[in-house]
């Protein structure tokens, strides 16, 4: 489990990992070719390099469709750790320190 966790922690450790798992929750089931235009600094290859380790961590799950392969957000570990970690430190109370946080900052909740 603790291995699993890992990488799942590298995965979301690279701000152009999580851009593209962002690309997959606006729209699930995306090609190589429609993820590569959410990285547009990054070569064709780099984005399948961040795609491997998002998919090694379970992060996303891929299918064939015809000559292409469709990419899939897997939110199931996101939330494992989210409910192995936030709640191990007292969501309600985290909950409540953020809800003020935003009031403070005048940000709107999310």
């Amino acid at each position: 489990m603790d291995d699993e966790q890992d990488a799942v922690f590298k995965a979301l450790a690279d701000s152009s990992r999580r851009a593209l798992l962002d690309a997959l929750f606006a729209a699930d089931g995306q090609s190589l070719g429609a993820l590569c235009d959410v990285l547009p600094g990054l070569t064709r290859f780099g984005v399948m390099k961040h795609l491997g380790v998002l998919e090694q961590a379970g992060l996303i799950v891929t299918h064939k469709h015809g000559r292409s392969k469709l990419h899939y957000l897997n939110a199931v570990p996101i939330q494992e750790i989210g409910d192995r970690w936030i709640a191990k430190y007292a969501r309600p109370t985290v909950a409540a320190m953020t809800g003020l946080r935003r009031q403070l900052e005048g940000r709107p909740d999310t």
